[in-house]
């Protein structure tokens, strides 16, 4: 529905439908939809105003809420409520950094602060500043069951959450951003919907059972009336860009997208994206996740790629995670460690065509995209949550782990991320949950929890009940029990980044592991050239160091100053010498 003036046009997707009709419970009449096509239904209805409530009564029988809603204040199965989407925005100088300068910031609307609210997260946002961030990325928004999920149940794709505070609230948040500085990264999913409050199958075949997902039926890409599907979810994309000024879009789980058609989803959407961006002048990316290993994702359409602007890489994370200390089980069985570490941080994807014993056959094919299209971490909504008890790294590993860990994403020859709270160490867990109301849903939920730990995270108990409150409470971020040591630390080595070009995301890497000392020597070169010395081992470990040159200590993690047992290499360095590396520790040299 559009509103201008008091005056509403409607336009309803149901090439299924027999007969159509908006109804506006407050003044309890229906008004009749035209056919306009063989799929679109259109009707105009004078006074209309902002807030008020209606439904589309389907085939004569059924109330439904607007397919295409943009408010659902009773929650999604009450009526829809009329948006209007103009907004005073104070942004006309906003520039959106290049991407390969983002420094990333991943935050769970509901949990980030104590409102849980996106007034919560404007409050917060010099915080981010004065750590470095210059991009936040906010979970799912689109308008779930209840008050408490991660946000990919959304049922309501172009409804934001009402009790984060709707789409004016989103839209402040994002004015405020870019008065700052900063930029919006929303994370979208179009791969599947929510299971409760799903009613898009009532108005025309939005799903197919031609593929299976995770999540049941696939939505409709490539079947019979997918074209009104994929101008539904292509216009989710563009809506986010336009009405909400959204710099960039994560899209989740793309590998879980299914078609076949001769111009890919995300190709076609990504064509109207920069469409869109000739109208704007402003710059709007599409970023993706996905396990495929696959380079069509990132590659330019004159490669015949579907040119998505960056990709999370899992695999960086989950070989650094094996580096240090994690179980090799469960996806984390495929890698050995600090060699498939020294590999990604040389070729991106750590399988790029070898046999995985994971998946039971060969996986992946080799990237020539730059280091500036990939984000790295060592810890994201995923990769916390999927824990059976939520543990974040704090949690998990030693102080000194911490830091060693920070400096691999933050010196990575890709764009860093970070999940909300690491900065400090913060310890409180970050657990799966949700808020449905179908008690025979919920109790389907908690049987699946326990299946998915059966063999990973084994022996570690039972996992906490994800539709207790208490299970959402205790997830939320503890700002008063900070350690600002480490958060020090990370405005320190975030500083560097910025600071030095050689750090600057790019391809220009040498990295190369000693896989029985643990030991890893990494390469940086643009305008500068630095070494960085990486001891994921718990005993202190001697290097030879036979560079040509002076080299000067840029940092050394384990210094007394960082909380560490003290200084163990030179402030400078000329061949030949031998340097000693604290346990667990990072030492950055450049060369002057």
């Amino acid at each position: 529905m559009n509103l201008q003036d008091g005056q509403a046009t409607v336009r309803l997707w149901g090439p299924s439908l027999q007969k159509a009709a908006i109804h506006f419970p407050g003044k309890n009449i229906d008004l009749p939809l035209e056919k306009a096509d063989e799929a679109y239904w259109v009707g105009s209805f004078p006074v209309v105003r902002e807030g008020e409530f209606y439904q589309f009564r389907i085939n004569g029988e059924k109330l439904l809420p607007d397919p295409a809603s943009l408010a659902q204040p009773g929650g999604v199965h009450g009526p829809s409520a009329v948006q209007d989407l103009s907004f005073s925005w104070q942004d006309v100088h906003w520039k959106n950094p290049l991407l390969k300068d983002y420094m990333i910031y991943e935050l769970h609307c509901g949990t980030f602060s104590e409102e849980g609210n996106f007034e919560g997260i404007e409050k917060k946002l010099d915080h981010l500043l004065d750590l470095g961030v210059n991009a936040i990325e906010i979970m799912p928004v689109a308008q779930f069951p209840g008050e408490r999920n991660w946000g990919y149940d959304g049922v309501f794709p172009f409804a934001v959450q009402h009790s984060y505070g709707g789409a004016r609230g989103l839209q402040q948040l994002v004015n405020a951003c870019h008065q700052k500085g900063m930029a919006v990264i929303l994370d979208v999913v179009y791969n599947h919907l929510g299971p409760e409050g799903n009613y898009l199958g009532e108005f025309g075949p939005y799903f197919t059972d031609k593929y299976k997902t995770p999540w049941g039926n696939a939505i409709n890409f490539d079947d019979a009336w997918c074209d009104g599907v994929r101008e539904y979810f292509i216009e989710n994309a563009l809506m986010w860009f336009r009405d909400f000024h959204v710099d960039a879009l994560r899209l989740d789980a793309v590998h879980a997208i299914r078609d076949l058609s001769a111009v890919h989803i995300l190709r076609e959407m990504k064509m109207r994206v920069d469409e869109l961006a000739r109208t704007t002048g402003r710059k709007h990316y599409l970023i993706v996740e996905s396990d495929l290993n696959d380079p069509r994702y990132i590659d330019p359409f004159d490669k015949g790629g579907y040119a998505m602007d960056a990709q999370w890489v899992d695999e960086f994370h989950h070989a650094l995670r094996v580096t240090a200390g994690e179980k090799q089980e469960g996806y984390y069985s495929d890698f050995n460690g600090i060699g498939h570490l020294a590999k990604s941080f040389r070729d991106v994807y750590v399988y790029d065509g070898q046999f995985s014993v994971h998946r039971k056959r060969k996986f992946g094919a080799p990237t020539q995209a730059g280091g500036g299209q990939f984000i790295v971490f060592s810890q994201n909504h995923d990769q916390v949550g999927n824990r059976m008890l939520g543990e974040r790294t704090a949690s998990l590993v030693s102080f000194e782990m911490q830091k060693l860990l920070a400096a691999s994403v933050i010196f990575s020859p890709y764009i860093p991320m970070l999940f909300m709270g690491e900065e400090w160490g913060e310890k409180n867990p970050f657990l799966y949950f949700v808020s449905h109301t179908d008690e025979a849903l919920a109790e389907a939920v908690r049987k699946g929890r326990r299946e998915e730990f059966s063999s990973f995270f084994s022996g570690e108990g039972e996992a906490p009940d994800p539709m207790s409150e208490e299970t959402f409470l205790r997830s939320r971020l503890s700002w008063g029990e900070r350690n600002n040591l480490l958060l020090d630390y990370y405005k320190h080595i975030i500083q560097l980044r910025k600071l030095h070009p050689c750090f600057a995301p790019g391809r220009n890497v040498e990295a190369v592991a000693d896989e029985a000392l643990k030991l890893l020597w990494l390469r940086r070169r643009s305008g500068q050239d630095a070494i960085l010395v990486f001891n994921y081992s718990q005993v202190a470990a001697e290097f030879q160091w036979t560079e040509e040159g002076e080299w000067k200590c840029l940092l050394e993690s384990s210094a007394k100053s960082w909380g560490g047992p003290g200084s163990a290499s030179p402030v400078l360095l000329q061949k030949p010498a031998k340097i000693l590396l604290n346990p667990e520790s990072v030492s950055i040299y450049l060369h002057v």
